[in-house]
């Protein structure tokens, strides 16, 4: 990650960067996203399977199924109804 922040880009693309990290350090990683996004104003595309953490620092959500988006809100919006319904359909 810090090799893609070198040149300050204007777009971050984050796919899955919890991956193969254990817990606190996969919280480390997520929890700083935030700050390079207001300190910077690097907007960030985060592509993560641990929802819980991205929903906390997510402006923004999108859920696909087969590549399509079934699901589009802001966090605070959804419901762990309506995430269930998204992901399982």
């Amino acid at each position: 990650m810090a090799r893609g922040l070198m040149p300050k880009p204007a777009l971050l693309l984050a796919d899955e960067p919890s991956l193969g990290l254990g817990p606190r350090l996969a919280h480390a990683a997520l929890t700083h996203l935030p700050d390079l996004n207001q300190r910077w104003g690097t907007a960030i595309l985060l592509v993560e399977q641990n929802a819980r953490e991205a929903l906390a620092v997510a402006h923004r959500v999108y859920v696909l199924r087969l590549g399509r988006i079934v699901l589009a809100d802001k966090p605070e919006k959804l419901t762990p109804e309506v995430l269930r319904q998204a992901f399982l359909g």
